[in-house]
Formats: C-alpha cells, sequence, structure tokens
C-alpha cells in the first residue's frame, strides 16, 4: 500500500457544489493510503462554518494558496471512483462550455442520495415474471379481480417487472401479484438473464423490416466502436423504434450497455413496454416520477454492469456506464432535451460530445429533425438516415385546412368538424382532438367594464379551472378561489373567454353525450398510473374521443385513431421568437402522426383562419422538409442559429430598476472585453416582463464563430461575478432554445 511519507501533505482540489467558478485546495489526510484515492471519489470536506460533499478532481504536491490555512479533508467516502476518467472529462467539458460552476454540474451527475454523502449501497430488487399459465391465461377470466386483471395485462405487456417498476405504475401492487403467484399465473424470477449470453437475450422474434429500415439498421450497426452521428429522419409511423430495437440487439450480443433518452416522461411508459416485451435483459428507468432510492438502484446498477438498457429522460444523460455501446435520443427536435433551470445544458449537444469521447455512435431519432441537425447533415458532421414510408400497410394521412373564419363555433368546434366527427364514431374509429392550453379557460374578464383577472406576480391571465373552482397561473403556480363578481365594477358578469381543454371537454359530454372522452393534460394525469391506465383503455377501444394538449404530439401509437384535428393552429403562426415557426411546424406534423397509423387511412383537420399563410400550406402541399429549407434560409440571410452562435444572460430582482442598472454595467464590460466581432444586443426586458414577483430583463451575445464567443464569455463571466450584485439573480443561457 502506498502512504503519504511522513510530514509531507499533498493537495486534492476538490469540486463542492456551490455557485463559484473554482475549485478548493484542501490537505490530504495524514497518513492516506493513496491507492484507491483517485479522481472522481467523494469526499466530506469543512467549508464555512459547517460540511459539504465535495468531489475529488485532481491531487497536487503543491497550492498556490499558502498551505498553512488550507483545512484538511475530513473523510474519503468512496473506495474507489463512482466516475470514470472519460465521465470526468464530459462533466469538465460541459462546465466549461455552458461556462456554468464545476461543482454543481458534477453534483448533477449523482442521484440526491449520493450528492448527500450516503453510502453506496446496491439493492436487489426482487423481479416478477409471467408463468406459462399467466401466459397463456385470457385476462378477461379475472373481471371479478379488476385489481389482478389489471396487473396481469401490466405482465402480459411487459413480461417481467422489478418492485420499482411496479411501483411507479401502481402504488398498490402487492396484494394482487400476491394473489396471482397463489393462481400460479406470475412467479418471482431468481437469475437474470446476461447481456453477454446471446441466446437469453430476446423474449420475442424480430419484426420483418423494410428496405430503409434495414439500410439504417446495417449503417448504425457497421459502425458500432468507433464514433458517428446519425440522424433517423422517419415520418411519423415508418418504424423508428424497430430500428432501434435491432440495432440495441446487436450492442447487446457485443455485452454492451445502451443508454435511450425520450424527452417527456409520458413517452417511457409504452418504450418501456417495447423493451421489455423483446429482450429479456435487465432494463433500468430513471426519470422524475421515480424516487430518490428507485433512481439511485439504476444508476448504481448501470455504473456496476448489472443492467444494459436504461432508458430515462433528460437528466439520465450524466449515468456513468460500466461498458458503453450506444447512445439513443428519440425525438432530438424536443425542447425538453433543453434543461431551462440552474444548469442549462442541451442533452442532444452533449450526448453528441458524450458518444465522441466514449467512442462509440450516437443516433438522433425525428420525424420532425431539428433545423441544427438538418444543418449538421448539410455540413457532414452528421449522417442522415431516411425512413420515407409508413411501415407495413399504414399510409401517410391527409391533411386538410379547415378555414373558421365567420364560422359558427361551438366552444371551438366549427360544425363541419362536428360533422367530420360523427362520420368517424359511426365507423367505430377514434378521434384525437389537440388543444395545446389546459385548464378552462385562459382568461376571466368583465363583460361590464372589461376588467381582466390577472397574477400580481406575473405578467400574464389567470387561468380558469372549473372543476376545481380556482383560478391558476400557468407560470408561477399561483392560485385563487374562483370569484363570481367582479372586483371593479360589482355589476359586470365576468365571462370566460378562450379555450382549455376542461372547457372543450365539456362541450363534447354535451355533443356526444354516448360516447366516451378522455382528457390528457398535465392536470388530468397527475395520480400515478393514470396515464398508463389511460393509454391502455385507448388501446383497447374502450374510449372514443381522445383530448388532449402536448403530451400527445409525439411517440404514442393509438392504431384506431383516423381522425386528429388541431383545434387551434392559429396561436403559434405569430411570435417574437424566432424558433416559433419550427416549433408550430414540427407540434403540426408530430400531431399529424397520430392519425392513420393501422391500415385504416387518416385525416388531419387544422382549424384556422390564417388559410393562405406560407407555413401551413407548406406543410401541406410539399413536406416538413420543404418547409426547414426555406427556414433554414431564411436564418442564414438574417445570420440566425445555426449560422451564428448565442448566448442569453438573463436577469432578475424584486424591484424593476435594478436588473438595468445591473446589466447596464455588464455591458460596459462587454464592450471593454469585446475582442472579435461579438454583438451585444440589448439590455432589453423580457417578453414576460414580470414572473413569480420578479421583474426580468436580458442580453443577448451573439457571434458567427462559436469559438470566438466562448472566447469573450470567458473573459466576461468573471468579471460579471465580481460585480456587487446581492439583489440580483443572474443565469447564462449557452444556445437557448427560446428567448423568453
Amino acid at each position: 500500500m502506498t502512504k503519504l511519507p511522513s510530514g509531507k501533505s499533498l493537495i486534492f482540489k476538490v469540486a463542492i457544489p456551490v455557485p463559484v467558478y473554482r475549485l478548493f485546495d484542501y490537505l490530504a489526510q495524514e497518513n492516506i493510503e493513496l491507492d484507491n484515492v483517485k479522481p472522481g471519489v467523494r469526499l466530506e470536506v469543512p467549508f464555512g462554518l459547517g460540511k459539504k460533499i465535495g468531489f475529488l478532481l485532481e491531487i497536487a504536491e503543491q497550492s498556490e494558496l499558502d498551505t498553512g490555512k488550507l483545512k484538511r479533508v475530513i473523510r474519503i467516502l468512496d473506495h474507489k471512483p463512482l466516475l470514470s476518467a472519460k465521465d470526468l472529462r464530459l462533466l469538465l467539458w460541459a462546465s466549461s462550455y455552458y461556462h456554468h460552476p464545476v461543482g454543481e454540474v458534477i453534483s448533477t451527475a449523482f442521484p440526491a442520495a449520493l450528492r448527500q454523502g450516503k453510502s453506496i449501497v446496491v439493492q436487489s430488487e426482487k423481479r416478477y415474471a409471467l408463468t406459462d399459465l399467466g401466459k397463456a391465461t385470457d385476462s378477461g377470466q379475472l373481471k371479478r379481480a379488476p385489481k389482478q386483471k389489471s396487473v396481469l395485462e401490466k405482465f402480459q405487456c411487459s413480461s417481467c417487472l422489478s418492485e420499482a417498476e411496479l411501483s411507479v405504475w401502481n402504488d398498490n401492487w402487492r396484494p394482487a401479484v400476491k394473489q396471482l403467484i397463489a393462481r400460479q399465473l406470475l412467479q418471482i424470477e431468481l437469475n437474470d438473464a446476461k447481456a453477454n449470453n446471446p441466446e437469453a437475450l430476446l423474449r420475442n422474434n424480430v419484426l420483418q423490416c423494410n428496405l430503409q429500415q434495414q439500410s439504417a439498421i446495417d449503417a448504425v450497426c457497421n459502425s458500432l466502436g468507433q464514433f458517428e452521428v446519425f440522424l433517423l429522419e422517419g415520418v411519423t409511423g415508418s418504424g423508428k423504434t424497430e430500428v432501434y430495437l435491432q440495432i440495441i440487439r446487436s450492442v447487446l450480443e457485443r455485452g454492451q450497455q445502451v443508454l435511450v433518452l425520450v424527452p417527456e416522461i409520458t413517452l417511457t411508459p409504452q418504450l418501456e413496454d417495447r423493451f421489455r416485451q423483446r429482450f429479456a435483459v435487465n432494463i433500468a428507468l430513471s426519470h422524475s416520477k421515480l424516487t430518490d432510492t428507485q433512481r439511485q438502484i439504476s444508476w448504481l446498477r448501470m455504473q456496476q454492469g448489472e443492467c444494459s438498457i436504461l432508458l430515462g429522460t433528460r437528466s439520465a444523460l450524466f449515468t456513468p456506464l460500466k461498458n458503453p455501446g450506444l447512445i439513443i435520443l428519440d425525438e432530438e427536435h424536443d425542447a425538453s432535451f433543453k434543461q431551462q433551470e440552474g444548469f442549462r445544458f442541451s442533452a442532444r449537444d452533449v450526448a453528441v460530445v458524450r458518444g465522441k469521447l466514449l467512442h462509440i455512435p450516437v443516433l438522433l431519432g425525428s420525424a420532425t429533425p431539428s433545423l441544427e441537425s438538418l444543418h449538421n447533415v448539410d455540413k457532414r458532421r452528421y449522417r442522415l438516415l431516411h425512413l420515407p414510408e409508413r411501415a407495413g400497410n399504414a399510409i401517410e394521412p391527409v391533411l386538410q385546412l379547415m378555414d373558421i373564419r365567420n364560422k359558427r363555433m361551438q366552444e371551438g368546434l366549427s360544425e363541419a368538424l362536428i360533422e367530420e366527427m360523427h362520420g368517424t364514431l359511426a365507423r367505430n374509429e377514434q378521434v384525437l382532438l389537440f388543444l395545446n392550453r389546459r385548464g378552462f379557460a385562459p382568461t376571466l374578464i368583465c363583460h361590464g367594464c372589461g376588467w381582466v383577472a390577472r397574477c400580481h406576480r406575473c405578467d400574464a391571465n389567470l387561468v380558469i379551472h372549473f372543476d376545481e373552482e380556482r383560478l391558476r397561473c400557468h407560470h408561477c403556480g399561483k392560485e385563487h378561489q374562483l370569484i363570481h363578481q367582479c372586483p371593479a365594477c360589482k355589476a359586470g358578469q365576468l365571462t370566460p373567454l378562450g379555450l382549455g381543454t376542461e372547457r372543450v371537454e365539456k362541450v363534447l359530454a354535451e355533443l356526444f353525450e354516448d360516447r366516451v372522452t378522455v382528457r390528457l393534460d398535465r392536470d388530468s394525469t397527475q395520480r400515478k398510473g393514470s396515464l398508463e391506465n389511460y393509454l391502455q383503455q385507448i388501446n383497447q377501444g374502450k374510449v372514443d374521443i381522445i383530448l388532449g394538449t402536448q403530451m400527445l404530439a409525439k411517440g404514442h401509437h393509438f392504431p384506431n385513431v383516423t381522425l386528429v384535428a388541431i383545434l387551434d393552429v392559429d396561436s403559434g403562426l405569430f411570435s417574437i421568437d424566432f424558433h416559433a415557426a419550427e416549433k408550430l411546424a414540427q407540434m403540426i406534423m408530430q400531431v399529424s402522426g397520430r392519425a392513420g397509423r393501422a391500415d385504416k387511412p387518416g385525416k388531419v383537420i387544422m382549424q384556422t383562419r390564417q388559410p393562405e399563410h406560407p407555413l401551413l400550406l407548406t406543410l401541406i402541399n410539399e413536406s416538413y422538409r420543404s418547409f426547414a429549407k426555406s427556414a433554414l434560409a431564411e436564418r442564414k440571410e438574417a445570420l440566425l442559429p445555426p449560422f451564428s452562435h448565442q448566448a442569453l444572460l438573463r436577469v432578475q430582482a424584486a424591484d424593476i430598476n435594478t436588473p438595468m442598472l445591473f446589466l447596464k454595467s455588464v455591458t460596459a464590460l462587454a464592450q471593454e472585453l469585446n475582442r472579435g466581432h461579438t454583438q451585444v444586443l440589448g439590455p432589453v426586458s423580457a417578453p414576460m416582463a414580470k414572473r413569480a414577483g420578479l421583474y426580468r430583463y436580458q442580453l443577448l451575445f451573439q457571434n458567427t464563430r462559436r469559438q470566438e464567443l466562448h472566447v469573450f464569455l470567458d473573459a466576461l463571466m468573471p468579471a460579471i461575478v465580481k460585480l456587487k450584485h446581492a439583489k440580483v439573480r443572474w443565469s447564462l443561457d449557452v444556445d437557448p432554445v427560446d428567448l423568453y
């Protein structure tokens, strides 16, 4: 064992999760054994008047500070590093690129319990699987035991589930599982299948692929073991998931692990079921609906190589992998891959850098690729794989604009649309209505004096939630009792103005009283397991009309939906943010993709008062790719991203003058430090000037050369830190996805 020589002290350079842009020097413990003390271990160190958990990044023989004033490490928490050298390189790169304190960046890579210094405990979870009798049993035989029936159907979709996975689905699963074991329909699975045994990999046979799918599979499989970025552009319903599954099989056969990221939790249940039906390997989950303990188990099992596949949302990106082989990002265009608070990283962009460091391929999938990714294809940084046709017998839906100018409307539904819905339902087919606004109505207005219910803490109207009798701000969460008398004139009638999903749901109950309607939005799916139950009802044909927000727009496969209607397409046509047109086009195409996914033809109706709008006409008469081509040409002419690079400095404070005074000081610093061609635009008020009681302003930095922008930011950020700004909160957003 290597021990520190007597009388000599080594210096530990430690990253601590505090908003400070530097490492902290500590003296190593006396008589320390150095064999297992390597960068990547956690340390407990004195900090201020208390203690902190830090992360060792470097061991040095001397410090630039007076060693007599340095404090000594209290204890070393790990026998060996939890993060590899490549994991640390990625986190250090991310800290540098996003100009975020390194301690906070490294902290985000750990689950909560490990951040708090708790010991590493890999709990072996009990897993349950169907018996042969369970596989053959019709769940209808259990109709007098509905909980057992529901659990059996869950297993018949997923085959094998752990205790943690069952808890995510339903808190009260244990009694039903116990009874199903007694009926010999379920059994405790004793031995986990291992990824290095190809015979034990598959539960079900693979599907037959068409030529385009097979070409994409071959291209990625031929690049396993080396870095390359692929953009899988496939129209909705083209079988992207089957391509993922067959590539993953090849990775598992090599004894390697796969990281699969999706933008939203709502997409994980269906993808998880597909993975579990196909693969007999351990699959870990990581997203915000899991408990801290469940996420820690997933993290440690991937780090120690006990699981072969990790399916998660944005934060799962930094999970350490013992033997990585492939990274997949599904719906790569989605803005949810960008962290909007704290450490503002793009999971897509960091995933590409991680793939490069690990020498493994990265596969980005989307029906509506981001303009940045299409630009990278043009620059030959990414390789395009194209799936132009729907898989099987499915055909592309027909897109149709429905002009609703001067037409009679019933709570957002035109008479022509109602007629189309009746025709579809008469054929025993399902209808999907899309409205990206939850609540009953976005505005409460007085018909007598024009008073509007506003949030006192935000520049926003309060949204009516009729069933709960509440007025709620969707920006800060503040809510009030629903009022029935105008507080201004005391006499006028208070009237809901505008549409929300609750309001449309009520009129659907009147117009289609003999039909079953399900509303899917953040309010209706808050209870654990509710979303999965709704999706199950839809796929079992127990629902006629599906009404929902953007959680319906992507990833879901509803074979019997043949009519999709976007009730208010105009709301996205006019925005001050240059990203808005791209986001609207993606939303339209993603929602359209829910129609006609099986062997029945589909129709998509867009209600609009702008039937001649060029964006809508391009999408209907040509394609998303045509829109993207013209949008990229416009951005090139205006020198907007991806033809330039941006960083947005956001500032907020409790009084209206402080942010502007602070930003004027920053502007003066920026002009002094600007040695290149970085544009300094602003300062200006944010589009929502007040939010959660804070006044908001911003400053935009833009440069056509990425490296030059970062050299400028490297000089500017330390100077900003030195400014006196006790009353101001500020943050830097590199490559912002919106300017709000």
